[in-house]
């Protein structure tokens, strides 16, 4: 269990600033995460890593020479946020472009993918990959919706190592192509991770069993067996890992037997000396091995093996020297490669803050409305507080559990926001957007980016003139929708929260269309939207980190879908209240 926390709400801002004191002269803190503490020199590729935290070294450890320019770094087991990438790359970015790189999940996908659009529209060349090592997550010839995992590493050292070489961007990005092609993990997990402040493990595994085929961000693994002794673990995982291996005729491979975060150093070479013995028994010569913890997940007990098959350049480039708060390789040091480099000043590692004066907007209405939409984010985030242990634990069943902490989070920010927003006198469209970019500011994670998306088009189709009709707000909830479907790329049926928002925006757009006044169409709408958020347990997930656990998701309603309907039902209260003593408002 993770016992040492202060607010467990902010220990990955808590865990970052002890982080950054320890190791000053290896990086320097910007908004979103670490940088190196010297500047990127002329001509080099900046690469930066990241996802959520609670797998150190895996990301921040590993920045600096030989390895990382930088790392985005979320709230635990959650992607960090658009703005947040942006910011770390900005940062991180010297003159010859900036790659973006983190495992095979929605969220981060999402968020940096919108980085990467960010950045290109700023004038600085930037590149998005991400690793698809885990074969347990999806079969051969589906590699494209394998999750990142332990091979993370492999892939992310040798992308670094090929910009620290000078490579441009074009061939960082193929080495790091290259890179993931070659790599294969399998993991297994023997007890799940226990979040910070929580009183129980994100998942049990049964006394005597393991779980094969784990995720790093606390998922259960796909299939539950016997606990072996470690030779058969060692079996299993040399088996599992060469029965996926990619088309290579090398027999010299890179190897990590990673620990997950409970797993002892010992044990881990127990099982390594099995592993080594049957790797060498199968024809593979075994290059500069790793054992230890290196991708982890809390305090999970269990590991994984990863095998990379080299050639001449991936074996240069997994060997070169490395120099960074977690992991040294070779004679090099960051100081002796980095004396030249100017090191990073405070105004560099300010960031930009731009204020734009709403008020001038909105007239009377729309104000009034401003201040109605910031009572009904308030009301939301209240609710989901109260109902964060539940969504996590409807979450946890075939996911992460982070889904109530990340709304929670979120919806609290923009909240806030929303509050300011509206005290400065913006109209309902700007407060919506100011809430929605906060959202995904700082919740991060699918649910953060695809919350901001809603309520961003929700308030550009509403705007700040004028009391909005009925056909503007099912108008704008619309909007809402499709914008969903454009950024998440799911469908209805996929098991998501477009399960509950669809059967929602249709039912209250043929009631407006009917004659109804939208706040009481909204109402009678949040019961066709709760009863397609039950009805989601029938289905199983296609998309997302569920997707690897489907069955063990069917009989259980998905997360998404659930607090949508119920911020919907919140919305519903708020403006019924509100309305009894000011009709139309």
């Amino acid at each position: 269990m993770t016992k040492l926390y202060n607010d467990p709400a902010r220990f990955t801002e808590d865990m970052l600033a002890g982080f950054l004191d320890a190791n000053e002269g290896y990086v320097a803190g910007v908004p979103g995460g670490v940088v190196r503490a010297h500047r990127t020199r002329p001509g080099k590729v900046a690469v930066v890593i990241g996802g959520g935290s609670g797998h150190y070294p895996a990301f921040c450890g590993t920045v600096g020479f030989g390895f990382a320019d930088g790392a985005v770094v979320g709230n635990i087991f959650t992607s960090p946020s658009a703005e947040e990438a942006a910011s770390v790359a900005r940062a991180a970015h010297g003159d010859a472009g900036v790659l973006l790189t983190t495992g095979n999940y929605a969220g981060d996908v999402m968020n940096f993918g919108l980085a990467v659009t960010q950045l290109r529209s700023e004038g600085i060349e930037a590149h998005y990959f991400a690793v698809t090592d885990d074969i347990a997550s999806a079969p051969r010839g589906e590699e494209s919706k394998r999750r990142g995992i332990a091979g993370d590493f492999t892939v992310f050292k040798c992308a670094s190592a090929a910009a620290e070489d000078g490579l441009d961007l074009a061939g960082v990005v193929r080495v790091a192509e290259s890179a993931n092609a070659a790599t294969r993990t399998l993991g297994v997990a023997f007890d799940g991770c226990t979040m910070p402040g929580a009183d129980h493990p994100l998942f049990t595994v049964a006394q005597g069993m393991m779980g094969v085929g784990l995720g790093i961000h606390g998922e259960p693994g796909v299939a539950d067996e016997p606990m072996p002794s470690a030779a058969a673990l060692a079996q299993k995982l040399v088996d599992g890992v060469l029965a996926d291996r990619p088309t290579s005729k090398s027999t010299r491979i890179a190897a990590i037997l990673n620990g997950l975060g409970r797993t002892k150093y010992e044990e881990l070479f127990v099982v390594w000396g099995t592993v080594a013995t049957l790797l060498r028994e199968r024809g593979y010569e075994i290059v500069e091995p790793e054992v230890g913890e290196l991708v982890t997940s809390l305090d999970m007990a269990g590991c994984s093996l990863t095998v990379m098959w080299l050639d001449d350049e991936l074996e240069r480039y997994w060997t070169s020297p490395a120099d960074t708060p977690a992991y040294r390789k070779g004679a090099a040091t960051q100081t002796g490669a980095d004396a030249a480099a100017e090191l990073r000043t405070a105004d560099q590692l300010r960031p930009d803050v731009t204020s734009q004066a709403r008020a001038e907007l909105a007239d009377d209405d729309g104000r009034r409305g401003g201040r109605l939409v910031a009572r009904a984010l308030q009301a939301m985030a209240a609710m989901l507080a109260d109902a964060e242990d539940e969504l996590g634990r409807i979450d946890a069943v075939a996911g992460d559990g982070d889904h109530g902490r990340g709304m929670v989070k979120g919806s609290t920010a923009a909240a806030e926001a929303a509050a300011r927003a509206a005290g400065t006198g913006a109209g309902q469209g700007s407060v919506l957007v100011a809430a929605g970019k906060e959202w995904a500011a700082k919740a991060g994670g699918t649910s953060g980016v695809l919350w901001g998306a809603l309520l961003s088009a929700v308030g550009t189709r509403l705007g700040d003139i004028g009391r909005p009709g009925s056909a503007a707000v099912a108008a704008g909830m619309r909007d809402g929708y499709d914008a969903l479907v454009e950024l998440g790329g799911a469908a209805p049926g996929d098991k998501t929260m477009l399960d509950a928002c669809l059967p929602f925006v249709e039912d209250l757009q043929r009631r407006v269309a009917a004659g109804e006044q939208w706040q009481d169409a909204w109402q009678a709408a949040t019961d066709v939207a709760a009863e397609a958020a039950r009805a989601t347990a029938d289905l199983r997930p296609k998309v997302g980190r569920a997707r690897p656990l489907a069955e063990r998701s069917v009989g259980t309603p998905d997360a998404g879908a659930t607090s949508l309907a119920m911020c919907l039902r919140t919305v519903a209260q708020t403006f019924t209240s509100t309305t009894s003593t000011a009709k139309g408002k």
